[in-house]
């Protein structure tokens, strides 16, 4: 099986940053062989979403109760690494990046339980540590002081991994762009699998994050677009900075949620099978910003996990009109067929913008094609939080932009594959 394990690569092109071009970054899959992205493979990439389903219902506006965890947790590899640099000369990494996460975590030498890629901060001249009492200090997870201690430490449960790290500061360096005093957490110890073997750079909206640290260069605006997981050459991007950003594109507000801070949260007002807007209680869609509950669109969960009021809204209408055909489950998918699925678009209707996609974001099919499945679930019992994940497939073949400055998401058909 780890011969099937996912993971999309992010390499950095050489587009120079100025005033008139983009930071753009290009998205490879890297499965180990294309014969292998079948069955198998597409139940291991499921059965990973109930970790980080766990992990997004586990937030909370506490600092100190957000355990981190990784997006490919259950399978030992992140979904998406940046290629960066980091120090005075740069020493380069493959960190992890996620939308959904605000820390900046890389190994450093002498790490204990790290891999052989760690950080050497004695060749860099612009490392730094971070001193107690300083904003940088109190932003990090569970921040810590003790001892009388000068530097400031943390400790933070990561997935089944339990790290420890000092915070520090240096220059990062993305494409030809240099962010100096970068804030990140240096790691010197680690156990379990979850942690990323060289890092992890957070997309989410903290004041930690990179979106956050780099708002004067990139202005809080970044796109991608994920090519789908079949693709043989995969040709997606992450663009950071409103330079190059579509102009024409459908968007929804930006929401913030008291409990879960670092998520892109977006009101799911409908969802539409086919023609026909499915029965849903607009309880099981309905944006709290106190309680967490609501619609968050997420890079690191694979398929979209729906409160099971709304899935089952959805996979009964699916159902319906496959008329008697024999429904059978595979893995984690409990609406499959031996037939062609005869539903053409499914539309997310949010507020101000619906969004309609095609069979290849919402049906999956086996190796030979002779099973196809409705490729969403309902969130497992005891997690159901009442949060709604809108996940990486449901967002293959679309420009995703987040927009800081107006507080908007916006979606547009965009074939990366």
């Amino acid at each position: 099986m780890n011969s099937l394990l996912l993971f999309l690569t992010l390499i950095l092109s050489s587009v120079a940053a100025g005033a008139q071009k983009p930071t753009n970054l290009r998205v490879f899959h890297a499965t180990a062989v294309a014969s292998s992205r079948g069955e198998d493979f597409v139940l291991q990439m499921q059965s990973s979403d109930a970790a980080r389903f766990q992990y997004l219902s586990n937030l909370a506006a506490a600092r100190s109760d957000v355990p981190l965890a990784s997006s490919r947790a259950a399978m030992k590899n992140p979904t998406y690494v940046v290629k960066i640099g980091v120090g005075t000369p740069p020493q380069s990494f493959f960190a992890a990046v996620d939308t959904s996460v605000d820390a900046a975590w890389i190994p450093c030498s002498g790490c204990a339980g790290c891999t052989s890629t760690t950080f050497d901060k004695s060749k860099s001249s612009t490392f730094k540590t971070v001193a107690c009492g300083t904003s940088q200090c109190a932003n990090v997870p569970n921040p810590s002081c003790s001892g009388g201690g000068a530097v400031c430490g943390t400790n933070v449960t990561y997935g089944s991994s339990v790290i420890s790290a000092t915070v520090a500061q240096d220059t990062v360096s993305l494409s030809s762009d240099s962010i100096s005093a970068y804030t990140f957490s240096c790691v010197y110890k680690t156990n379990g699998t979850s942690f990323p073997a060289q890092g992890l750079i957070g997309l989410g909206r903290g004041p930690l994050s990179l979106i956050s640290q780099t708002a004067d260069l990139y202005k809080s605006t970044f796109s991608y677009c994920l090519p789908g997981y079949k693709s043989v050459n995969f040709t997606g991007s992450l663009r950071l900075g409103p330079v190059a950003q579509p102009k024409r594109i459908k968007t929804t507000p930006l929401l913030r949620n008291q409990r879960r801070s670092s998520l892109y949260y977006v009101e799911l007002v409908g969802i539409r099978v086919g023609g026909r807007v499915v029965d849903i209680k607009p309880s099981a869609l309905r944006f709290d910003p106190v309680s967490g509950n609501g619609t968050v669109l997420d890079s690191g969960t694979v398929f979209t996990t729906l409160v099971k009021p709304a899935y089952t809204a959805v996979r009964d209408e699916v159902r319906r009109r496959m008329g008697n055909a024999t429904v059978s489950s595979l893995g984690g998918f409990d609406t499959c067929y031996t037939v062609p699925i005869v539903v053409p678009t499914l539309t997310f209707m949010f507020s101000g913008m619906n969004v309609i996609l095609p069979q290849d974001n919402f049906i999956i099919h086996s190796t030979a094609g002779a099973t196809s499945c409705l490729a969403m679930a309902a969130s497992a019992e005891g997690l159901d939080s009442g949060l709604n994940v809108i996940a990486s497939f449901q967002q293959q073949n679309h420009r995703i932009l987040i927009d800081g400055p107006n507080s908007r998401l916006g979606v547009a058909r965009e074939l990366c594959s």
